[in-house]
């Protein structure tokens, strides 16, 4: 097991400190702790469990504070955050679109969460 340098607790404290990066990407929870290392997010311990259930293909996800990351992974999250992943992942939903409150079922947050990666029912045309 690679044990978690200290640049790479440096870069995650950083970043975990920009505003649009202290709530989940996919519900309203605060504080975020996990992050797709591919689609460049951050998002709760639950939110972070539907991840894993996609699949690897789809999200890769890892704790920002327990797990060792390569430096691309980093780089990704670094480029995209969650104020860059509204413009990629979020691009074609409605203007009345809201996330899924993090107190809710379980079953409206798999549903929310797989339209938006598995079926990119909201990415940007040409991401």
């Amino acid at each position: 097991m690679s044990q978690i340098s200290n640049a790479q607790t440096r870069r995650m404290d950083t970043l975990l400190k920009r505003p649009e990066n202290r709530e989940c990407f996919d519900c309203t929870s605060k504080q975020p702790r996990w992050a797709s290392t591919n689609l460049g997010i951050f998002v709760c311990l639950r939110c972070a469990g539907v991840h894993r259930g996609l699949g690897v293909h789809i999200s890769k996800v890892k704790s920002t504070n327990m797990d060792a990351w390569d430096p691309y992974m980093i780089d990704c999250v670094e480029r995209i955050g969650n104020l860059n992943g509204k413009e990629l992942y979020l691009a074609k939903a409605p203007p009345n679109y809201s996330k899924p409150d993090q107190l809710c079922d379980n079953v409206v947050l798999e549903r929310s969460i797989r339209q938006k990666y598995e079926n990119k029912q909201y990415w940007a045309p040409n991401y």
